[in-house]
């Protein structure tokens, strides 16, 4: 049944964390039907659920270990290799995500991404020790606008190359370049993530 409308009627809008078998099964199979890239492993993965009129999932997010090498990104931060190679543990890539299609409400995405990156810095020392302080995402501008990214307070930055994100000797061309946009976690993000002084 298509669900429409604000998202005010149906929140509050959850973000779960994936943790078990039974959830993990069921974000493989929607975001493998869903979502067009389909499905490839990821570090943190969250059902999205609406709460109203009933709790419904309507989507999923998936969050992977960040790109290698992006002009856009590493020209953003001021990173040499010696740098990018130090602090890239701490960025993190929004691979996927996915509204279910039979899903059109106004603001949903917006809410999701803003729940999402809010328990993102949390969850990641959880789950490996190290505090997340960027996400990046990759918009391709022949499916999508990005305006939910700009919604949620994401920068554009540039685009990329147009080789795939791990492709570290630089063999593979003739990928779409997609639209970059991150995600500063913390005011000082970017200074922190070009190793300059201040609180940890």
């Amino acid at each position: 049944m298509p669900l429409n409308g604000r998202v005010e009627p149906f929140a509050p809008v959850c973000v779960e964390r994936v943790t078990d078998a039974g959830a993990r099964q069921r974000f493989r199979e929607l975001v493998g039907r869903y979502h067009p890239l389909g499905y490839k492993g990821a570090h943190l993965q969250y059902l999205v659920w609406i709460t109203r009129p009933v709790p419904t999932v309507v989507g999923g997010l998936q969050l992977s270990s960040a790109a290698w090498r992006i002009q856009a990104r590493d020209r953003w931060m001021g990173w040499d290799d010696a740098t990018r190679a130090r602090h890239l543990p701490q960025v993190v890539n929004n691979s996927r995500l996915l509204l279910l299609p039979w899903v059109h409400i106004q603001n949903l995405a917006r809410a999701t991404l803003a729940r999402a990156l809010r328990r993102l810095p949390a969850d990641g020392q959880a789950q490996y020790g190290v505090t997340p302080r960027l996400v990046e995402t990759f918009v391709d501008p022949a499916r999508y606008t990005g305006a939910c990214y700009r919604a949620a307070n994401g920068v554009e930055i540039g685009e990329t190359s147009g080789r795939g994100r791990d492709d570290h000797q630089h063999r593979r061309h003739g990928t779409r370049p997609k639209r970059v946009f991150v995600y500063p976690l913390r005011r000082d993000a970017q200074a922190r993530l070009r190793g300059e002084s201040g609180r940890p």
